[in-house]
């Protein structure tokens, strides 16, 4: 039997959205090609499979800003799947022309899949047996607290053109509950189409995520601390955000110059009204833990220094230079997340978190995880106050590989990672590692071409590399490291160059659009991550009971 995934102890995996696998309909989905790449982590000795998060798209097609912070993207269903459960025909799975395979075709994979949606509605409508009518009953009343607001939001976009919810009448605008019940009534059927797709993803991704499961594979998903202003987050609850008295954000988030860019990204996303959320426990963000642990194993917490203070940005400035940091509730909040999951660091300070169990050579032993798994995304401007939270609470922080040979002073190398770490060979923001290596810089970063080349320089060094492998180089330094969890990109498995690259942070167009290549991951592949991942110690422990 294989043990439980676990952050705590030593282990490996590859970061791959859904939406980059390979397929005929112009995306990536939660298919048979789902399974296929469960089953080629498990054969390598895999531990874990993280993705980005996995809400409907919104500006850019970016998973980062999601028109739910509950629902599930209906563009990763399976229409194969459909087929097999009698709502489409053979026929009506053809492949989509016209796609070049190793880019995401976002509009036309759109049009392709809502017509398909439509159709198997249409026949669930009418032909379903009672199990499965009553099934879906179920998931409507059991997802009640978020579906409804959800399905009524996508319905009302629809009747507007897509414009978003501060364009709306004023009635639906401001949900005056005779504008609400009206366009419930008027609007009906395609609610309940909005509530049927949520109902396939409940279903399709509960299949996935049981077979992964039963092969010992854990699944990392990726909660953004903030949300889209064009969201059903907003329109139904927009007293937990700072908007003026048209719905309007009156500051935003981002974050000040960093490695990535000289002014700072401006992400435009409205920022939240914590004291509001204090008084009602949290609620809002218990139920999005909830929802979100349902559906992995383990969550990286996106921005997590935002939780301790944020970079609050004046609405309308044209980049996040003007803004100022604000404090966040920080351990108030946790503390409330950790009671809710029952979970043991709850009463904050080591003190009240009990030591792992050790056997007699004083190396960890087998424990049960926490009552909740949080990988910390503590990346940017990290103070020690940010360290010191991340710390009390023994959450993992990240350390990600292409940023440790720029400074060397500051002791960033692999072999100074702490063992309670996340180490990435890059992150989804990042290049690839070949990419970086071989980008001598842009106008838009904050390193010189000279600092760039003595970067560089001190990889090779450390790295003992030629250069010529350093994706395999990187990945190998990465696999050593005292980090507890390992996370290379599927990119980088490949030696992929920058065209592979998921996002490049500050621009909107041309990103999220990278997919796997039908037969790139080969049997050689496969080999040499497997033959790493077991020297060094990163493969999956069978015990029996």
């Amino acid at each position: 039997m294989i043990e439980k995934p676990t952050l705590s102890r030593r282990s490996s995996g590859v970061l791959l959205h859904p939406s980059s696998l390979p397929g005929p309909h112009g995306i990536g989905d939660i298919g048979r090609e789902s399974f296929a790449f469960a089953d080629f982590l498990a054969a390598c000795g895999q531990t874990w499979w993280q993705m980005l998060p996995i809400g409907p798209t919104g500006h850019g097609h970016s998973p980062y800003f999601s028109s739910s912070a509950f629902a599930g993207n209906p563009l990763l269903l399976c229409l194969d799947r459909l087929c097999q459960d009698g709502l489409l025909e053979p026929g009506d799975l053809k492949s989509l022309r016209g796609q070049v395979r190793d880019r995401v075709h976002y509009a036309s994979a759109e049009r392709f899949k809502e017509s398909r949606f439509a159709k198997a509605f249409d026949i669930f409508e009418r032909r379903a047996d009672p199990a499965a009518a009553a099934a879906f009953a179920a998931f409507r009343e059991e997802q009640k607290p978020w579906l409804d607001d959800y399905a009524l939001f996508c319905a009302a976009k629809e009747s507007h053109q897509g414009r978003p919810w501060v364009e709306w009448e004023p009635g639906l605008r401001s949900r005056h509950p005779a504008a609400l019940e009206r366009a419930r009534q008027a609007m009906g059927p395609r609610i309940r189409y909005h509530q049927f797709l949520q109902f396939l993803f409940h279903k399709q991704w509960g299949e996935l995520k049981d077979y992964c499961a039963k092969i010992g594979l854990g699944l990392i998903g990726d909660i953004p601390i903030f949300v889209a202003a064009d969201s059903v987050d907003v329109w139904a609850h927009p007293e937990l955000f700072s908007l003026d008295a048209d719905g309007r954000p009156t500051v935003v988030a981002g974050v000040p110059p960093d490695y990535f860019s000289q002014k700072g990204q401006l992400w435009g996303n409205p920022l939240y009204r914590w004291d509001v959320m204090k008084a009602d426990g949290y609620s809002w963000w218990l139920s999005r833990f909830r929802a979100t642990l349902a559906r992995f194993d383990v969550v990286r917490l996106d921005h997590f220094i935002g939780f301790h203070n944020y970079w609050e940005i004046p609405a309308g400035d044209k980049d996040a230079v003007r803004g100022r940091w604000v404090p966040a509730p920080g351990e108030d909040f946790f503390a409330t997340v950790l009671r809710a999951f029952n979970d043991p660091r709850a009463g904050g300070g080591p003190e009240g978190i009990p030591a792992a169990p050790t056997g007699a050579d004083g190396t960890p032993g087998r424990q049960d995880p926490p009552g909740i798994e949080i990988i910390a995304e503590d990346l940017g401007t990290l103070t020690r106050e940010v360290e010191a939270l991340r710390d009390r609470l023994r959450f993992p922080g990240m350390r990600v590989l292409q940023f440790s040979f720029w400074d060397w002073d500051e002791g960033r190398q692999p072999h100074k990672f702490p063992k309670r770490c996340a180490v990435y060979t890059g992150t989804h923001d990042n290049d690839t590692v070949a990419g970086w290596f071989r980008n001598l810089g842009d106008k838009s970063g904050t390193r010189t071409a000279e600092q760039v080349r003595l970067e560089r320089e001190n990889a090779l060094r450390y790295l003992g590399s030629s250069g010529v492998e350093i994706h395999w180089d990187m990945i190998r330094a990465a696999m050593k490291s005292p980090a507890d969890t390992c996370i290379v990109l599927a990119q980088d498995l490949l030696g992929l160059g920058s065209e592979a690259r998921m996002n490049l942070p500050g621009t909107t167009e041309n990103n999220w659009q990278w997919r796997l290549a039908p037969g790139a991951l080969t049997a050689e592949v496969a080999g040499r991550l497997a033959l790493m991942t077991g020297a060094y110690g990163r493969g999956p422990r069978r015990w029996t009971k």
